[in-house]
């Protein structure tokens, strides 16, 4: 059996399916960064002179003590917080 595609089918198929497949990348993505709070041992609070505002994974909120957000964690993420993930933003 023969099946006839036509050229506007065949260009829509081309767009959806990359669309269709970061979709289902960036819900994964959010997943794994959804248990990364605990994962990687996140506190308010900082450990041994490490702190959010120093890690190169943070973004700050609009001023240096409002919370912010991170790269490898979400929701809102304190300025003096903690994770295994710190990484000294460089001077």
């Amino acid at each position: 059996m023969s099946t006839h595609v036509t050229r506007k089918h065949a260009l829509a198929q081309l767009l959806v399916l990359p669309a269709l497949a970061g979709a289902l990348t960036f819900g994964a993505t959010e997943v794994a960064r959804a248990d990364s709070r605990t994962d990687l041992k996140y506190q308010s609070t900082p450990k041994n002179g490490q702190k959010c505002s120093d890690c190169v994974l943070f973004t700050p909120g609009k001023t240096a003590t409002d919370n912010g957000t991170c790269k490898v964690i979400t929701g809102a993420i304190s300025p003096n917080g903690w994770c295994t993930a710190f990484a000294k933003r460089s001077s």
